[in-house]
This record gives structure tokens, sequence and C-alpha cells, in this order.
């Protein structure tokens, strides 16, 4: 049973850390010659204050590097924890420190730098 779930925990790291990155020049539009920073200039409607925008962007990180693991409503899988209300048990601080140094069979750094603290704010405010 431990090899068992030691092997499922390294085989997602794996498969996290294959599939987890991106590449950062792939947001620019090249059909148009526009890039995302022209179109949100654009699409402003002036009651955005940049939160919208950051909010969206952490959403987008956590959906895309913590589903597989935690489950597409983000509702827990077998030993992993629900991150549907995880702001209501830890703070923004703490759900950045587990993404950057892991917990449990969680590994650490699956998300790093600006993504890491955009996924931190968006799950806080997950109550």
């Amino acid at each position: 049973m431990k090899k068992s779930l030691l092997a499922l925990v390294f085989g997602s790291a794996i498969f996290l850390a294959a599939c987890g990155g991106g590449d950062d020049e792939a947001t620019n539009d090249t059909n148009t010659g526009t890039n995302d920073t022209e179109t949100e200039q654009t699409t402003d409607t002036g009651n955005n204050t940049g939160t919208d925008i950051a909010s969206a962007k952490g959403e987008d990180i956590v959906k895309s590097n913590c589903t597989t693991c935690h489950g597409g409503n983000l509702e827990g899988m077998g030993s992993t924890p629900s991150l549907a209300d995880v702001g209501s048990r830890l703070s923004e601080e703490e759900i950045l420190n587990v993404i950057l140094n892991g917990r449990g069979g969680m590994p650490a750094n699956l998300i790093q730098g600006e993504d890491a603290e955009a996924a931190a704010a968006w799950l806080a405010q997950q109550k």
C-alpha cells in the first residue's frame, strides 16, 4: 500500500512537472499583432482596479496546475485535500508557503514566482 501511494505521488509529480510549465511567449497573439496588455487596455471598462485580472490569472493557474490531483472542481480526490474552501482554513501566506515548500504528498515548487503568488491569492479567496 505504501509503495503504491509513493509511486502515485512520484508519478503525479513527474506528470505535473512535465505539463505544468508553459511558454511565456505563447501568450502573445501573433495573428493580430497585439499582445495581452493591449487587449486588456482596450477592454478595460474603468471599473477594474487590476484585481479582477490578477484573480482571473490566479484561477487559470490553479485550474491548469492543481486539478489533476485536487479534482476538476477542487473538491479533493483520495488523499488530496479540497481546495474549494481552502481560504477559510489557511491565509494567503500559508497557502503560498504550501505551494512553494510542499506539504504531505504535495511536492514543492509545482508553481513558482508570480504564478505561485497569483495562485495563492486566488485560493485565499475560496471560502
